[in-house]
């Protein structure tokens, strides 16, 4: 994961906001739902740090190579 450019977009919804975070690099998108009384700081913190976690799953250590080791 790099710690690229993140694009947020923020909905309300009601008494919520719908908070979407995107990496410019991947494409990659979560979404959280926080409730309005958050400042924007908190809502795009929790936001970056779920997207940071899909990332970081995303990216897999390569498989082993099969075979016998002498």
């Amino acid at each position: 994961m790099t710690d690229g450019e993140v694009y947020f977009e923020f909905v309300q919804l009601g008494q919520q906001m719908r908070v979407a975070a995107i990496d410019v690099a991947t494409g990659t998108e979560v979404i959280v739902i926080t409730p309005v009384s958050a400042s924007k700081l908190q809502m795009q913190q929790v936001a970056l740090a779920k997207l940071r976690k899909k990332l970081a799953e995303s990216v897999r250590p390569p498989s082993p190579v099969p075979g016998k080791f002498a």
